[in-house]
């Protein structure tokens, strides 16, 4: 499969260049969103793309959103075909990484759920016996099953800055009481929901992240993406073992592969990929995507 590092469309004017994702504007109401093979790590956007990323990054989201439609309204425009906006050309370009959504305001939080106890919410731990301001019990070991979720919210930084956890009383000062409050149920129902799904097919959630938009009215959607190996940690639960961290089908992977190097996680100086890395990774969503979503 050819990369997409970045798209170059013509037929639509482009808005954004995010991380992974480049966004083009169709009219007042809708927007077009392109999920690129581009693959970032400590906030860094590396030179190497992972081929096929970008399809699965694109056909993931819109299965959850679906899936869990029930829970909170999405971003999806489901009667909107690409082929009306773009050219063929383009179309083959894109090759299954666009998609059309509606326009609406994104709330200024990364709502992120933790399930277990990894990551830097362990390295907190060790530290506080807590998670982002939330007590937690003693003697809890690394990667073991919190004795109920977290929802620790998170600020959303711009490209080359770094995310920075915030306290729940922090979010509420920036979105208001009944806002945050709203999101923060709507996280956990989200979390509990996808879990308890995906156990059944092997893989546990560690911890996933959730974007949220409003529209005039107020009403809040799930955006952006949901549930996938770049905004989730996905464990395969034949090897879950309390006390070390499992093998893992996201983006973990190149995240370890980073830290062996002499890197100072500085955007300018992002490394260059191995081919055996690419190919590692591109095999881990892949699976994670057949395990979540395909009939068994």
């Amino acid at each position: 499969m050819q990369p997409l590092y970045e798209s170059h469309l013509t037929s639509l004017p482009l808005i954004n260049k995010g991380k992974v994702r480049d966004i083009y504007n169709i009219d007042d109401q809708h927007l077009l969103i392109v999920t690129t093979d581009r693959i970032s790590a400590f906030d860094a956007i590396l030179p190497t793309p992972i081929p096929g990323k970008g399809r699965i990054l694109t056909e993931m989201p819109q299965f959850w959103m679906h899936k869990m439609e029930d829970i909170v309204p999405n971003q999806l425009a489901p009667d909107m075909c690409l082929s009306d906006y773009l050219t063929p050309e383009e179309l083959q370009e894109l090759d299954g990484r666009g998609m059309i959504v509606r326009k609406l305001k994104p709330l200024p939080v990364e709502a992120i759920v933790r399930g277990y106890l990894v990551g830097s919410g362990w390295k907190e731990y060790q530290k506080t016996q807590s998670v982002c301001g939330i007590s937690l019990p003693k003697d809890l070991q690394l990667a073991e099953q919190l004795p109920q979720p977290l929802f620790t919210p998170s600020t959303k930084a711009a490209q080359g800055d770094h995310d920075e956890n915030i306290r729940f009383e922090q979010l509420v000062e920036v979105m208001g009481k009944e806002r945050s409050e709203k999101v923060r149920e709507i996280s956990l129902a989200l979390y509990q929901h996808a879990a308890e799904f995906a156990l059944q097919r092997g893989i546990i959630i560690a911890d996933t992240k959730f974007e949220f938009g409003e529209d005039d009215n107020g009403t809040i959607y799930l955006i952006d993406e949901a549930l996938t190996p770049d905004s989730s940690r996905f464990w395969p639960s034949s090897s879950y073992r309390v006390g070390k961290n499992p093998p893992s089908f996201d983006k973990q992977y190149i995240r370890d592969y980073l830290e062996s190097l002499e890197w100072d996680k500085t955007p300018e100086t992002a490394p260059e990929l191995p081919q055996e890395v690419v190919n590692k990774t591109f095999d881990k969503y892949q699976e994670a995507q057949a395990r979540l979503t395909e009939n068994l």
